[in-house]
């Protein structure tokens, strides 16, 4: 049993701030107050106390190819199955593979990420990689997992069918890359599948222009809407919609991902954040693939503050900001499967404690703070 005192504490839902006392036993946060103490005594001198960080969205299989390919498009860089990445994956051994994993955990870990969302590829084989990487690592990953029976014009409905029960059996749900490889058919059974195990679907959406054109031209609908008439529970990127894309988005139970930095890195468009918050939207936020970016969720941060002030002429809300990536999942419908916790009574203890360096804690933690201003990481795996 431990106590944090005197910390400025981000606390529930809406991170709201107080000076109170945190009192955990055993990795479950039993009492927040301020006459509060119990056990052994921390005094972190007026240091933020924030929720641990969920990355909402990777591809951590290409940390073996960091940079790799910079400059080409985004189909050269990540289309299966000929893209860089999908090239690299298939000639890689499976212990470079799981090196490269376990270096990329543990980068996380030290920048006080709890979770992260991953599309696997490969297969069953694939989540099994990444299941062994993650064995001694305190870090929590949601693996969304796929199979190369999705793909193609005329795909046998059957083989897909049999492939995402087996999936599910060990992956905690499903993630085919985009509408530009799967029918609508193959996207229904992915869907209905994962609901019957109460798993996450997800799947990318708008990430360039063209993927939108080519939807409307094949299917006069966007990928968006083709994205919400199927309802997969996630909904990544988001970079281009178009009229009433984000109010059919608004009106559904849909999670959403944003990911500005690899947009950026792939030179495929700006995510209109704002809007998106102003439509009551509260979207995750991740690095994506590691072969475009550090996973270090502080740089993501400071990257879309800025980017979106300069580019929308306009301020982003810091709190709403560092919501994305603390407590917007912790209210969504696929924290059944994430697991994600508040700084709350009762809730297991997830959170860091961080060197202040500014008159606004929310700020702190977007526009000042690095890996090794971190004190303290605490969770499940990882306690004091």
């Amino acid at each position: 049993m431990f106590t944090i005192t005197n910390g400025i504490i981000l606390k529930g839902q809406d991170l709201t701030l107080t000076k109170e006392n945190i009192v955990v036993d055993d990795g479950i946060i039993i009492d927040i107050g301020k006459d509060s103490m119990e056990g052994k005594i921390i005094d972190v001198d007026g240091a933020v106390v924030c929720p641990s960080f969920i990355n909402g969205h990777m591809h951590i299989g290409d940390s073996i190819i960091k940079d790799e390919g910079y400059s080409l498009s985004l189909s050269e860089m990540v289309k299966p199955p000929g893209g860089v990445k999908h090239k690299a994956l298939a000639n890689a051994e499976d212990e470079e593979i799981i090196s490269a994993m376990k270096d990329t955990m543990w980068e996380m870990v030290e920048s006080g990420i709890t979770h992260f969302i991953d599309y696997r590829e490969g297969g069953i084989k694939g989540v099994e990689l990444l299941k062994k990487a993650a064995h001694d690592i305190p870090i929590k990953p949601i693996i969304l997992g796929r199979d190369d029976s999705f793909y193609g014009d005329s795909p046998d409905l059957r083989k897909v069918k049999i492939a995402v029960r087996k999936l599910l059996k060990i992956a905690d749900g499903i993630a085919p890359s985009g509408f530009g490889e799967i029918t609508d058919e193959v996207a229904q059974i992915i869907v209905d599948e994962c609901r019957k195990n109460n798993k996450i679907s997800s799947i990318h959406v708008a990430e360039s222009e063209s993927n939108q054109i080519e939807s409307l031209d094949q299917f006069n609908k966007t990928e968006i809407g083709r994205g919400v008439e199927s309802e997969f529970s996630q909904l990544v990127h988001l970079t281009n919609p178009k009229v009433d894309d984000l109010n059919s988005v608004s009106k559904s139970n849909q999670n959403v991902v944003v990911c500005p930095r690899a947009n950026a890195t792939l030179n495929v468009g700006v995510t209109p954040l704002n809007q998106i918050l102003n439509l009551g939207i509260k979207p995750l936020i991740g690095t994506d693939n590691v072969m475009l970016n550090s996973p270090n969720m502080f740089r993501e941060l400071e990257f879309t503050l800025k980017l979106m002030s300069v580019y929308y002429k306009d301020y982003l809300n810091p709190k709403e900001l560092l919501k994305m990536t603390t407590t917007n999942v912790c209210g969504s419908e696929i924290n059944h499967v994430v697991e994600k916790s508040l700084i709350s009574v009762g809730c297991p203890a997830e959170f860091m404690v961080s060197n202040s360096f500014s008159i606004n804690p929310y700020l702190n933690m977007i526009n000042r703070c690095e890996s090794k201003n971190i004190l303290y990481i605490i969770n499940k795996k990882l306690n004091i």
